[in-house]
């Protein structure tokens, strides 16, 4: 934090010093107080009164004035700096490998960003500027009680021990205590996440009452410890009864005694009385918020985790192979002895080798789980191998290298041709109408309300799964990587836009190495070549013909997929 506040350090300070001025001012109001007592003491007439109200009534306002400008600077820096942790999150959450993001779960996530935002920024608001406030107010007004007599700063200091092992002793206590609280609350959210993005599923199987029974479950575990913090706040407040107490008595006797002994005025005792009765509030506002801020606190560990982590590395410029009769060497993947697991000691693939020639269309095909999208996606870069290497290597082309289609596709709530344009940002009007002509979108998409520029997405016009598969495919011609990679991008269409889709996936790689996981094997069908993979293992490679004729693997997929679309004999019920 104090990296991220080093920029705006002067506001800070100006800040800052202007509540010091200001908790200076207010801190006359009690020997003001304290003069009167000494005047009505002395039967002074009321005209000797004038003075000191007119002085108290100069210190109120000057005193609420400077407040005001100084909270109103101390809050805005702190919104300023909660801003750019904000962005740095996001950032950096963005960049988090999937699998990361995919093990802590996307309710945990969600949950640092809303809910733990939320509390830093009351945090920021309300507790922050007033902890401020209050430890100066506390600082000066022991300064204030030494300048009428030492002795009465001794007095008052009897409550110090008992605040600061109260403050220790909830400290402790509280940071687990709030940290689990925030863990709790992700895990909430995280089930009803669950629950209602797969409400249609959990309708189908009947599965209301065990999905209710979880979301119960958690939700009493997040109330649970929210009332043991509760319980824990009501035993901190009794215990700081007791420091006021014991200091207030304390300050009462020592002035009695001073005055009786003629050493201070009945007015002096008076003011420091009134400044350790002052004191109440400041402290009890200092050690209250240690509330706040534990349970900021432990929101803040959650966002300055994600916020800290080190940005993604860049990957490292391809360096061109050795040129074949003076030409620049072909665009190719790589990849040698690629391995990967998403949870130590449960690999999911085993030194998987594959080369994708310049210009080749290569279909992967295997049984489900067999790894077939990991591999997809360690070519594309959204993993990297846990062993091994993959290589990508474009002479000549800057850029990304590899553009990845899945069958998890989003439309971002906008204008549709900003939604295409995320693609290439400059792309002209007739650039985009070009990429939906070759996906066989440009029919439909004129016809929208209000053509490339009705709004899609969220709130937005209503687009079919197909035609969302066309917009990612459009994107794809627009990025125009040299490298493709298409894992199972057709297979939310059904089997009425099946074709439609593959017919478009094919002119969307035209021109591009790609890599295709198939989830039909009519794709594989019209691949150069078919890689088999089973259990995270290349076991054949070739093309459809050869592989359906040597009565391997692929033979025996291809054999149980055709046997599944062979219509029924003619009088079959």
């Amino acid at each position: 934090m104090r990296e991220m506040v080093r920029p705006y350090r002067w506001r800070a300070v100006a800040g800052f010093g202007v509540m010091v001025g200001a908790t200076a001012v207010g801190l006359l109001t009690q020997p003001l107080l304290g003069h009167i007592v000494d005047l009505v003491a002395g039967r002074r007439g009321a005209d000797a009164l004038t003075v000191p109200v007119v002085l108290l009534v100069l210190v109120a306002l000057v005193q609420g004035g400077a407040t005001t400008a100084g909270l109103a600077v101390v809050a805005r820096l702190g919104e300023t700096v909660l801003a750019r942790l904000r962005e740095r999150f996001v950032e950096r959450a963005l960049d988090l490998p999937l699998e990361r993001v995919e093990k802590a779960g996307s309710g945990d996530l969600t949950a640092r960003v809303t809910a733990d935002v939320t509390r830093v920024a009351e945090a920021v608001r309300t507790a922050l500027p007033e902890l401020a406030r209050s430890s100066l107010a506390i600082v000066l007004t022991l300064g204030a009680l030494a300048v009428l007599d030492w002795r009465f700063l001794l007095a008052a200091l009897i409550a110090v021990p008992v605040q600061a092992h109260t403050a220790r002793w909830y400290v402790r206590n509280a940071v687990p205590l709030y940290a689990r609280q925030r863990i709790a609350a992700g895990a909430q959210q995280q089930q009803l996440l669950d629950t209602i993005g797969g409400a249609r599923t959990v309708r189908a199987f009947r599965l209301e009452a065990g999905h209710t029974e979880r979301v119960t479950r958690r939700s009493l575990a997040a109330v649970d410890l929210t009332m043991r913090g509760v319980g824990l706040v009501l035993r901190f407040y009794s215990r700081l009864h007791i420091a006021e107490y014991a200091g207030l008595a304390a300050v009462l006797i020592t002035g009695f005694l001073l005055v009786r002994s003629g050493s201070a005025s009945i007015g002096t005792a008076t003011a420091a009385a009134l400044y350790f009765h002052s004191l109440f509030a400041p402290v009890n506002t200092a050690l209250v918020l240690l509330d706040d801020a534990q349970s900021a606190g432990a929101g803040l560990a959650r966002l300055v985790g994600v916020a800290t982590l080190p940005p993604a590395a860049e990957a490292e410029p391809p360096s061109p192979g050795p040129a074949a009769n003076g030409h620049a060497p072909e665009p190719v993947v790589v990849v040698r002895g690629a391995g990967h697991a998403y949870e130590e000691g449960r690999p999911v693939l085993h030194d998987v080798d594959l080369v994708l020639r310049a210009g080749e269309r290569v279909a992967l095909v295997g049984a489900s789980g067999a790894g077939k999208t990991t591999l997809a996606k360690l070519i594309a870069g959204v993993h990297r191998p846990v062993s091994g290497s993959v290589r990508v290597t474009a002479p000549g082309r800057g850029g990304r290298l590899v553009g990845l289609v899945t069958q998890e596709v989003h439309v971002f709530a906008g204008p549709l041709a900003e939604d295409l344009r995320l693609a290439r940002t400059g792309a002209t009007e007739d650039e985009l109408r070009d990429a939906l002509a070759r996906v066989d979108a440009l029919a439909w998409a004129e016809a929208l309300p209000d053509g490339l520029d009705t709004v899609v997405g969220e709130g937005g016009h209503r687009l079919t799964t197909a035609q969302v598969q066309q917009v990612a495919l459009a994107r794809l011609i627009l990025a125009d990587p040299p490298v493709a990679v298409l894992d199972e991008a057709t297979a939310e269409a059904g089997s009425s836009g099946a074709r439609a889709l593959e017919r478009a996936a094919e002119r969307a790689v035209e021109g591009r190495t790609a890599l295709v996981v198939a989830h039909r094997l009519t794709q594989a069908a019209t691949a150069d070549r078919v890689v088999v993979l089973d259990d995270g293992r290349v076991v054949e490679t070739g093309d459809h013909d050869t592989l359906r004729a040597s009565g391997g693997p692929y033979a025996a997929l291809w054999s149980a997929w055709s046997d599944t679309r062979t219509p029924p004999p003619s009088g079959t019920p």
